[in-house]
């Protein structure tokens, strides 16, 4: 599997510009999927749900399923959280994993960069962010997108990863 990320501090449209390459990835034919780091607590069950009370009770971890979907949710029960190459070993064969987050890691990059943020660059310090996409004029060392040149992102990020 092929992996790239979409870095950004916070409301610097890193969601958006996924649920779009993604839609435009998969619009190529191309099979993808995502994975997001969250930097707080979270949670996909509801308490008072069945899966919710088996966790409660302890389980390590609970497995989800229905005819439309399955899911599985593993405790840490303070364990370390796992690092990026452990998560990447549990998802299915796919063409291209774009990831949110993980900004420190060493996998390729594009910065989504909003100027009214008031936030710092990522790339001017980071070699692994190849691209930016940007809501304003930069002038960089690597290529600059329009934050919304959905269709231009997706060809860079797949000329990098050989698609």
């Amino acid at each position: 599997m092929k992996i790239y990320g979409i870095v950004g501090y916070k409301n610097a449209g890193k969601t958006g510009l996924m649920e779009r390459l993604v839609t435009e990835i998969t619009g190529r034919g191309i099979s993808v999927s995502t994975l997001k780091h969250a930097h707080h607590s979270f949670d996909v069950d509801h308490p008072g749900k069945d899966s919710h009370r088996h966790r409660q009770a302890g389980a390590q971890q609970v497995l989800l399923a229905s005819r439309d979907r399955w899911a599985l949710m593993s405790e840490l029960r303070g364990a370390a959280e796992p690092p990026l190459a452990d998560l990447l070993r549990l998802l299915s064969p796919v063409d291209l994993v774009l990831i949110e987050g993980y900004k420190r890691d060493a996998h390729r990059k594009v910065e989504a960069f909003r100027a009214v943020t008031g936030n710092p660059l990522i790339a001017l310090d980071d070699p692994t962010v190849r691209a930016v996409a940007s809501d304003t004029t930069l002038t960089l060392d690597r290529p600059v997108f329009d934050l919304n040149d959905t269709a231009a992102i997706a060809d860079f990020i797949l000329s990098e990863v050989g698609l």
